[in-house]
């Protein structure tokens, strides 16, 4: 029951509370590069999907450490999740900072990634691993095609991408060094699908 209490509570603040970093943002003593209104735009756009992604990572995570009944490997996506927390508070300010907005559809996220993370962790811990090491993949690979679309004067947004990008490798690379089992192509296939949909809509909305 404390359990599942948490996982609510970490909901509730995700989606509805300004989420707080542990750490000072990449791009705290970054000056605001000179933007015209679309370049602004298109970073907003950009740093919304980013901010999606980190939703679901919460989300993801937290199911995991409810599922699972390792306690170490609770504790890891605990830990995980909190960094993760780091990179929500970061886009939600380059967010702010930009003009833009969340997306209007993080509960729908939240909660597809939530289900999607807690059927893993209840197929086996190495299955979640596995989901967790091709998920931050994706991610880390989608980060660097955001570092290529970023306008050039963008510095702030720039440096944001670069650390979580480095930090979403990271934690693929743990998830490996824990026994992650690789998934099917097809399973990897599907998730692809799942994230094209995701970022192609929350660029907009």
């Amino acid at each position: 029951m404390d359990r599942l209490l948490s996982s609510l509570d970490n909901a509730l603040r995700t989606l509805f509370s300004k989420p707080h970093a542990s750490e000072a943002s990449p791009a705290a003593n970054i000056e605001e590069g000179p933007l015209d209104a679309e370049q602004k735009k298109l970073a907003g756009a950009l740093m919304r999907v980013n901010h999606v992604g980190e939703v679901c990572a919460q989300a993801l995570y937290s199911a995991q450490a409810l599922a699972t009944h390792d306690h170490a490997l609770r504790q890891h996506l605990l830990e995980a999740a909190r960094e993760e927390t780091d990179h929500l508070a970061w886009t939600r300010d380059r967010l702010q900072a930009l003009g833009s907005r969340p997306s209007l559809l993080n509960p729908l996220w939240f909660s597809g990634a939530f289900a999607l993370g807690f059927v893993a962790a209840k197929v086996s811990d190495r299955v979640s691993l596995g989901f967790v090491a091709e998920t931050e993949h994706q991610v880390a690979t989608h980060l660097q095609s955001h570092l290529l679309r970023l306008p050039d004067a963008d510095l702030a947004s720039r440096a944001v991408v670069e650390r979580m990008k480095g930090d979403e490798e990271r934690h693929a690379e743990q998830a490996l060094q824990r026994g992650a089992l690789p998934l099917p192509g097809v399973a990897k296939g599907l998730m692809r699908m799942a994230a094209k949909v995701m970022t192609t809509t929350a660029h907009r909305i």
